[in-house]
């Protein structure tokens, strides 16, 4: 592995990895909004409280994902999404299967009218891609959703290679998630870069194989006790092109 104090020998970078989630659109909006919606319809017709099964449900999902390693990545996600809504319904009263079908069918389908791009991300990776970056999508999540989501947020065109958790194996933070990345785009790790939202998945493992790593920090959350800056960080996509040109002029 690369050590972390590696020098880049040239600018710009040969290759810009994003996340997906939160980075390139605001998957919390489309997360939280189709949640609603479902618990709304339920709520009205069973007469539970909305609010309730939503947190029920928002609570269920982050804590699956939160403890997703790599032996779950052969799980279907169609079919954790049905249990993850029926531990919701059951913490509301509603111990019922079919229900939970059902309702995890309409939030699949609810979501994707939520999808959209950050303004100004397809911008940003058009405007890489002019430079001559090679750009990769590198996302924990599953291809059963995740083609289709890239799909229809029409950002597929825009990168070279999309590296997705189930179909390559391994997850963030793992480091050789990163250097597998860099490699399959032909750069070199020390002359690579991250972009994503979450410190303890995007940051850590990236910074750790080499590259530059800059912090989107949508949520302004401090940097986790004890652990070492990225090396650029900003709260909106819009200033990822100017942090990146900074530091090819630095190096």
């Amino acid at each position: 592995m690369i050590a972390r104090d590696a020098r880049r020998s040239c600018s710009p970078f040969e290759a810009v990895l994003f996340d997906l989630d939160d980075t390139l659109h605001d998957d919390t909006y489309a997360f939280e909004s189709a949640t609603a919606e479902v618990a709304a319809e339920v709520a009205q017709e069973c007469g539970v409280d909305a609010r309730r099964l939503s947190a029920a449900y928002i609570a269920q999902a982050e804590a699956f994902w939160g403890r997703l390693n790599a032996e779950g990545l052969s799980r279907a996600l169609g079919s954790v999404r049905r249990g993850l809504w029926a531990t919701a319904l059951r913490d509301v009263g509603l111990d019922d299967p079919a229900l939970a079908a059902t309702v995890a069918d309409r939030y699949n389908r609810y979501r994707r009218k939520y999808f959209a791009p950050f303004p100004g991300a397809l911008a940003l990776l058009e405007s890489l891609r002019a430079q001559g970056c090679r750009l990769g999508i590198i996302t924990n999540g599953f291809s059963e959703t995740h083609r289709e989501k890239i799909a229809l947020l029409q950002i597929g065109d825009y990168v070279d290679k999309i590296f997705i958790a189930d179909e390559v194996g391994m997850l963030k933070p793992d480091p050789n998630l990163f250097l597998h990345a860099c490699g399959a785009l032909g750069a070199a790790p020390e002359r690579s870069a991250m972009v994503g939202d979450r410190y303890d998945r995007d940051v850590s493992g990236a910074r750790i194989a080499g590259l530059y790593t800059i912090w989107l920090n949508i949520r302004r959350e401090p940097l986790p006790a004890g652990s070492p800056p990225p090396d650029a960080a900003c709260t909106d996509i819009q200033e990822v092109g100017r942090l990146l040109e900074a530091a090819s002029i630095a190096t």
